[in-house]
């Protein structure tokens, strides 16, 4: 009787651990996201839920930050060691809240073939370690009417012959002479902030500079100063010498209205200028200004916070989210691009034969991140400083180099935030 009774009372514990186990609540990954359109907090709400009901060990607390406070959120909660688990970041500032001790890597994390399936565009890197991780990007284009450029028998661009300098400009030349535009030409020089580098850094770089050396991220010297800088600071100051684009629009509506022939804006306009235009409405690749066409890349990815306690259940998320059918049903709902090809191949819009998959291609041929540095901040704030001064007629090599010096001095000052020559 003695063994019978240790038996059964072994085997009680065993029940009652199970039970304890399986009753236990999942663990908590708590993680911030900025508030933006309701299109697309929807859709992560919606993702919340699957990942929730998908395992019972850990459950996502998804909190809303509004956007235009951001940043500063994340950068008090970093000083105070209040950071949660996982946050979505603005691409650009990845390398700088990894340089500052706030985010792991993920190489080791992530399986190794969900990072692979990722377009570039879709991992964002510090010292060539993966610190973020992407869904969805934008993509930039040159948008003008079919029938417009039939008239004035103009080639409509492709994705395999882009406009050449010298054809652009003959394309540009043609436009406003024909007397219908008084600016044929609009590049949103109304908006401020982040669009100089993210909409004019990639025509820098497709004319041969940048706005800092790629190959060691510790100097701007002979790259946004050299001479094929200063070519692409002329050409932008002849934009403005030449009327080929208002200075000063006092909107970002002239495409649509009929008074621009041609608007160089990203994905996310398409669907006002398809409601304005339907069929007739053109989608062209960037200009190759010489060194083939390049458009900004990157938009809102995924990281893990150092400080968070349960990494394993914050990289579980992170995975989930970056699968192909993740990412379609954030492209579905939001008519984001897809950064895979087999998350692409689910979707109406992006799929082979879908009605914007030249969004797609356009990004997974022509896109570059911005300068992946923890001294970006800087570099883009200099840049834009730089380019309002060309384009207001300030001598264009003086405001490179002026821009070139803030930029070097800054990263001498931190030490080359982790760079070396």
């Amino acid at each position: 009787m003695k063994v019978k009774t240790v038996a059964y009372s072994v085997l009680a514990a065993l029940i009652t651990a199970a039970s304890a186990q399986t009753m236990a609540a999942p663990i908590e990954i708590k993680v911030w996201r900025h508030d933006t359109n309701e299109k697309e907090i929807n859709a992560s709400k919606a993702a919340v839920e699957r990942f929730n009901k998908s395992q019972d060990k850990y459950k996502v607390v998804m909190e809303m930050i509004p956007e235009g406070a951001y940043t500063e959120t994340i950068n008090a909660a970093a000083l105070a060691g209040k950071l949660p688990c996982a946050l979505d970041m603005d691409q650009p500032v990845v390398p700088n809240f990894a340089w500052a001790g706030n985010l792991i890597a993920l190489d080791n994390l992530i399986p190794s073939e969900l990072l692979s399936q990722l377009n570039s565009v879709g991992k964002g890197t510090y010292k060539g370690k993966v610190y973020s991780v992407g869904q969805f990007d934008v993509s930039l284009a040159l948008f003008s009417r079919k029938s417009v450029l039939k008239k004035y028998g103009l080639r409509e661009a492709t994705l395999e012959k882009p406009y050449t300098l010298e054809e652009f400009n003959h394309v540009l030349e043609t436009l406003k002479q024909s007397g219908e535009f008084r600016y044929p030409f609009d590049i949103n020089t109304s908006w401020s902030g982040e669009w100089y580098s993210y909409g004019f850094g990639p025509f820098l770089e497709s004319f041969g500079g940048d706005e800092i050396n790629r190959s060691n991220y510790v100097e701007s010297e002979g790259v946004l100063n050299g001479e094929d800088a200063v070519k692409f600071g002329n050409w932008m100051q002849s934009l403005v010498k030449d009327k080929y684009i208002d200075r000063k629009p006092t909107d970002d509506k002239g495409f649509l209205q009929g008074k621009v022939a041609i608007h160089y804006n990203g994905s996310w306009a398409v669907g006002d200028m398809t409601k304005a235009y339907g069929d007739d409405l053109a989608i062209m690749p960037v200009p190759d200004f010489g060194h083939g066409p390049v458009i900004g890349g990157g938009s809102w990815h995924w990281g893990i916070s150092k400080a968070c306690p349960n990494k394993e259940g914050a990289a579980q998320w992170l995975s989930f989210l970056i699968t192909p059918e993740e990412i379609a049903a954030m492209s579905n709902a939001t008519s984001l691009i897809p950064n895979t090809q087999a998350a692409a191949d689910m979707t109406e819009n992006y799929k082979v034969g879908g009605k914007w998959r030249v969004f797609y291609e356009y990004s997974k041929a022509f896109a570059k991140m911005r300068p992946e540095t923890p001294a970006y901040p800087v570099i883009t704030s200099s840049f834009e400083k730089a380019m309002n001064d060309i384009l207001d007629g300030s001598d264009v090599q003086e405001s490179l180099d002026k821009a070139v010096d803030a930029i070097d001095r800054n990263i001498s000052d931190n030490n080359g935030y982790g760079f070396s020559k």
